[in-house]
């Protein structure tokens, strides 16, 4: 009898150590190693882009033929190839979807032969819990093959990730390193989330992506295009303290987060200065501004938004005056910001004479790094001082000086206004880089005056140029400098559009692509 139990469970073991070897083997073919060249612009000189880099990730098989990746591995990708585990085969891919904020991307193959011996990695149907064991794998620097590093959840969280983007966060303490991003965290054979990122400088401290986010971003793309995630902007702050309790007039048991700032001020905004939020949808908010997702997690009360949000308006209880009031309140998936961040767009930019002005990003203002952009002084600038600000009116931009201006004799006795904000052209003031393009088409004045911003102890000279000599300018330099347009593509039937038959000369001078220097 003993030596049939000890053969029985001889076998069960067997059974299944030979299951999960093969469970195993089979997650392993999910898993591909993500070659990516990418080719992103040159923010300081925006008609043309930065050097090629090779960039390589990691990437999972997920349903719909599709790889899931980060955002960052493929954002600006000239060539992308997947290449499977255990191969030399290197296969075409193309970005389908992206978000930068969320740092997600959905490829899809040019061969989907690929996907024929392969299922697709089941997604988890729940959070995980703190101290649950996870497999990341991927392929970090140090080796080409499929690497399998093992960890805990170690926390769950709601917090910022990227461009002002916000979303559950995993972290976890696998060892990981570059390479890895984009490769699955498995909890029995589950995808329960994609790494995306590390602290260098700590001990085993990774994130990932959860489940929840990324079929948030497959439900977006659906349609073919990401709209974004919904949000509420309106600053916050908690209800802890007593004697704001008191000016509040806040009851014993009733809980929430004051808002200290609406997004809006307008009157027909829901949301006052005052009001404390208790309820988002039908989950009650706690005194610390958050909320009980489950028995052995809170998050901040701001995950709600994502939960409840529905046709653009959210669900809300607030405390106003001593009464709650029912509340819609609209979301958006984006901040309103007069320097707005560049995602994976290319840079908008004009080139005019000398000059090579372009709308300000947050981009822009990052690359710039220790070149500090002029703060000091009665007039700071407003590349320093509007960084954050929203729009004064719709479509204001801010048209910068991105660049040094390009050699010419007509600039002599000037200095350079390098990263000044242009102000006016001839007395009007510039709203936006499309509005500065139509001044300078339909200009027919001899002469051209540009005034610039104030940048703190810099003030800017104010620079005349003849018309003529500004037209015969750019054409020279286009042709010297290899540049092909004067203008980014989306700015081209601005500048083209119902030309005065008397300018079509200076127009040619100026905007006919150069020809090509041999």
């Amino acid at each position: 009898m003993r030596q049939s139990l000890a053969m029985f469970f001889t076998i069960s073991l067997t059974f299944m150590l030979s299951s999960w070897a093969q469970a195993q083997d089979q997650i392993r073919d999910l898993v591909v190693k993500i070659h990516a060249t990418q080719h992103a612009p040159d923010l300081l000189r925006p008609w043309t882009k930065n050097s090629p880099q090779q960039v390589k990730g990691s990437g999972v098989v997920i349903d719909g033929k599709r790889i899931l990746t980060n955002a960052h591995v493929v954002k600006y990708a000239s060539q992308i190839y997947v290449q499977p585990n255990q191969s030399a085969t290197y296969i075409p891919a193309r970005v389908e979807a992206l978000t930068p904020g969320m740092d997600l991307a959905i490829l899809k193959l040019d061969d989907e032969s690929f996907f024929d011996n392969r299922g697709a990695l089941p997604f988890a149907q729940e959070l995980p819990r703190v101290k649950d064991n996870i497999n990341v794998y991927g392929y970090p620097t140090g080796g080409t093959e499929l690497s399998v590093t093992q960890g805990i959840v170690s926390r769950i969280e709601y917090t910022d990730y990227y461009y002002q983007a916000a979303g559950l966060r995993i972290q976890v303490d696998a060892a990981l390193n570059f390479g890895n991003s984009g490769g699955p965290a498995v909890s029995e054979g589950k995808l329960v989330g994609l790494v995306f990122s590390l602290i260098q400088n700590a001990q085993n401290i990774g994130y990932l992506i959860p489940v929840e986010e990324i079929q948030l971003f497959l439900k977006d793309v659906a349609d073919g295009k990401y709209d974004g995630k919904p949000q509420t902007f309106d600053l916050i702050q908690t209800v802890e303290n007593e004697a704001l309790r008191q000016r509040l007039g806040l009851p014993k048991g009733v809980n929430g987060v004051m808002i200290a700032q609406p997004y809006r001020n307008d009157a027909d905004y829901p949301l006052k200065e005052w009001d404390v939020v208790t309820r988002i949808g039908n989950t009650p908010i706690d005194s610390d501004g958050k909320v009980a997702i489950r028995y052995d997690l809170r998050l901040s009360a701001s995950y709600l938004v994502q939960k409840y949000a529905k046709n653009g308006l959210l669900p809300m209880t607030v405390f106003r005056n001593g009464k709650l009031l029912d509340i819609n309140l609209p979301v958006r998936t984006t901040r309103e910001l007069v320097i707005p961040y560049l995602l994976d767009a290319q840079p908008r930019f004009f080139i005019f004479g000398p000059f090579v002005f372009s709308a300000t990003t947050q981009d822009y203002l990052e690359r710039l790094g220790n070149q500090r952009t002029p703060a000091f002084g009665q007039q700071p600038s407003p590349l320093v001082t509007r960084r954050y600000d929203k729009p004064a009116f719709e479509n204001e931009e801010l048209i910068v000086v991105a660049s040094p201006l390009f050699p010419t004799g007509i600039t002599r006795g000037y200095d350079d206004p390098n990263r000044a904000v242009l102000g006016e052209v001839n007395g009007v003031k510039v709203k936006n880089l499309r509005h500065l393009v139509e001044l300078l088409r339909d200009n027919r004045d001899e002469q051209i005056s540009f005034k610039f911003a104030a940048s703190g102890v810099l003030i800017h000279e104010t620079m005349v140029f003849n018309r003529k000599d500004l037209t015969e300018a750019t054409g020279k330099i286009l042709e010297e400098n290899g540049i092909r347009y004067p203008f980014s593509p989306d700015l081209r039937t601005v500048w083209e559009a119902a030309a005065p038959a008397e300018k079509q000369s200076a127009q040619s001078a100026c905007c006919e692509p150069a020809r090509a220097i041999r």
